[in-house]
């Protein structure tokens, strides 16, 4: 059973690694070593319910809703959007170590409730938990397809916690204003870049569904 706990952990770390916005999160949360640890925890957690829904059932539901598919991946490009074009203000701000002095004075809930937006509002979580890892993990017997969840849910919880804590090991050097201008740009435009692509294949899936 232990290869198909790597295959999930491999696969899971595949999908997890690419700068996305609750990457982004956790590693500014990091950087500013406010709540860092509870964010990297609360993540790993949406994380377990997200892939354990997707493996377990959830995938049928969402491939078989068109019209909630579309509604995922349009809410996510608007949020995108909106994610995108903070970062960008911030970075391009007259002082942006200023903006972020402004963050650090976020309360916990206020960070929580960002920590579930950037991942529950991302339909790139979706598209990941329940059609690339439900897809393969529905195909599995029973036993061989825990295994291959808990890979994957392993693979958030050390990728999350690793990357809280070395942007926290890092954040008297991330912390300057030329850094924090650097992350926030390209974080901006990544952000943006996601939006665009979903945006496209939202086009295709309004296509399929009006042809």
């Amino acid at each position: 059973m232990l290869s198909y706990y790597f295959q999930g952990l491999m696969l899971g770390a595949a999908l997890i690694l690419p700068l996305g916005p609750q990457n982004a999160f956790v590693m500014n949360q990091g950087i500013r070593r406010q709540y860092h640890i509870m964010t990297a925890f609360l993540c790993t957690l949406s994380d377990l319910l997200l892939i354990c829904a997707g493996i377990f059932g959830g995938s049928a539901l969402l491939m078989q809703s068109p019209w909630l598919l579309a509604l995922v991946t349009w809410g996510g490009v608007a949020f995108l959007l909106w994610y995108g074009f903070g970062a960008l203000k911030t970075a391009l701000s007259s002082q942006p170590d200023m903006a972020s002095a402004d963050a650090l004075r976020q309360g916990r809930w206020r960070i929580v409730a960002t920590m579930l937006a950037v991942t529950w509002l991302n339909p790139h979580v979706y598209l990941d938990t329940f059609v690339v890892l439900g897809s393969l993990g529905g195909q599995l017997d029973v036993e061989p397809r825990r295994w291959f969840a808990l890979g994957t849910v392993s693979a958030s919880f050390l990728w999350f916690f690793s990357l809280a804590l070395l942007a926290a090991w890092l954040a008297p050097r991330l912390r300057t204003a030329k850094a924090q201008r650097v992350i926030n740009l390209l974080v901006g435009l990544v952000m943006w870049i996601i939006a665009l692509q979903l945006a496209k294949e939202g086009v295709h899936h309004l296509q399929g569904l009006f042809s």
